[in-house]
């Protein structure tokens, strides 16, 4: 009995002990509302030669709370100030903010195009690895303008919520194929491997009125698609190239479409795009183009001239038929259309891989990671030297079209019956 009475007091004692460790987890604790949220952060090149412009976006998360409910508040802060590194400008930025800056929520990052063209770029980039926060998956994105002014322009009329603004506009792009699916871990495994090109996604709140003047609606970049109304002046369209962490260049829309099919990494579901009608050169015919199997790539990279095969299957269905020819009754003239679509459709494929060759002197449709399976070796794969090799292989590209439907209603009325 005496053993039993002297033990109780022991048991309590271990008992509020290990409740002390169980909220010990609390102390620490910082509420929501005492954290300032950045959503979207921009690098701009900095007055003097070692540093760089930071731009915060950071959001209100007091309008969440709401529910419904009006917020005196507003619902996004902007600062921008001069810094040495990425890491220690929260601290920097404090002295202004009152909240604890956290990036736990950043979900865009955006460099303008005057450093991303700057040699040196890489060595801030580098700074995103070092901090827990920064996620691998935030999206990357180059600016026409300054980053800083890129926010500040932004100015979403449906979405007060700006982080909601970024993932569906984005989102949207990607899936149509306007823009790459470009993430932070992309650059660092294309840079460090040093095969490939890095494709960014491209915006700008800067609208060029001299732009899409051309018959094909998809030869345009960000800015430059003419829109009246009351509207957001921001546009993502096209994508920036990066050759070894720097920008030498960039894609319009349809090229980036064109690399997105050719590059199995770079999923788009499907795209709505038009061509000149072959029977009646004053129309255009609108198309859903999509790709429901990988591509087909054969390569013959030590047997003399380095060369790729490709072969890629579109799945497409024609939307809107203005010539009112009746494709899907007439089999002469579908096999007339599926040729004339096969033609157009390589010839803009070969355009871009020219290009590539020619002005990039590099690749970004992933070929050097299938490539890998035909060296035995590390060191064998490595004196290839890809971004070397590659401006001067042949690339054989073909298209194997297969029609779906002819739009909803696929008979089409006799035009002159209807007008009789």
């Amino acid at each position: 009995m005496l053993n039993l009475k002297k033990q109780k007091p022991l048991s309590k004692i271990i008992y509020f002990l290990f409740l002390l460790l169980i909220l010990s987890g609390c102390w620490d604790q910082t509420k929501i509302d005492e954290r300032a949220y950045v959503i979207a952060i921009g690098l701009d090149k900095g007055d003097n030669e070692n540093q760089i412009k930071i731009t915060y976006l950071i959001t209100n998360p007091e309008l969440s709370k709401q529910e419904g409910g009006s917020s005196n508040e507003p619902p996004r802060e902007i600062i921008t100030f001069q810094t040495n590194d990425l890491i220690s400008a929260k601290d920097m930025a404090n002295t202004v903010v009152a909240k604890e800056i956290t990036y736990s929520q950043l979900g865009v990052f955006l460099v303008s195009e005057e450093l991303a063209k700057d040699k040196d770029l890489i060595r801030w980039m580098y700074d995103a690895t070092k901090d827990r926060e920064i996620k691998r998956s935030t999206r990357f994105i180059v600016t026409k303008e300054n980053a800083s002014d890129f926010l500040k322009e932004n100015q979403p009329k449906l979405e007060t919520r700006i982080h909601k603004y970024f993932e569906l506009i984005l989102d949207d792009g990607i899936e149509k194929g306007y823009i790459p699916d470009s993430r932070l871990y992309g650059y660092f495994r294309i840079t460090e491997a040093d095969a490939d090109l890095y494709l960014a996604i491209y915006g700008t709140t800067e609208r060029n009125n001299s732009g899409q003047n051309h018959g094909d609606e998809d030869q345009f970049l960000a800015g430059e698609l003419i829109t009246e109304g009351q509207t957001n002046n921001t546009q993502f369209s096209g994508s920036a190239v990066f050759k070894e962490g720097k920008m030498v260049g960039k894609l319009n829309s349809e090229e980036t479409r064109l690399s997105t099919i050719l590059n199995e990494s770079l999923n788009a579901e499907d795209m709505l795009t038009t061509f000149p009608d072959p029977f009646n050169e004053k129309y255009r015919i609108t198309t859903r183009i999509m790709k429901k199997s990988k591509n087909k790539v054969k390569m013959n990279l030590k047997n003399g001239t380095p060369t790729i095969d490709v072969t890629i299957p579109l799945y497409i269905e024609v939307l809107s038929n203005h010539s009112m020819v009746n494709y899907a009754k007439n089999k002469e003239k579908r096999d007339y259309l599926k040729k004339y679509l096969d033609d157009r459709i390589t010839s803009k494929f070969n355009n871009v891989v020219k290009r590539t060759q020619e002005e990039f002197k590099g690749q970004p449709f992933g070929w050097s990671l299938i490539g890998r399976k035909e060296f035995l070796t590390i060191p064998e794969y490595d004196n290839f030297d890809w971004m070397k090799t590659y401006p001067s292989m042949k690339v054989n590209i073909s298209v194997e079209i297969k029609f779906g439907e002819f739009g909803r209603q696929s008979e089409l009325p006799d035009l002159q019956e209807v007008r009789d």
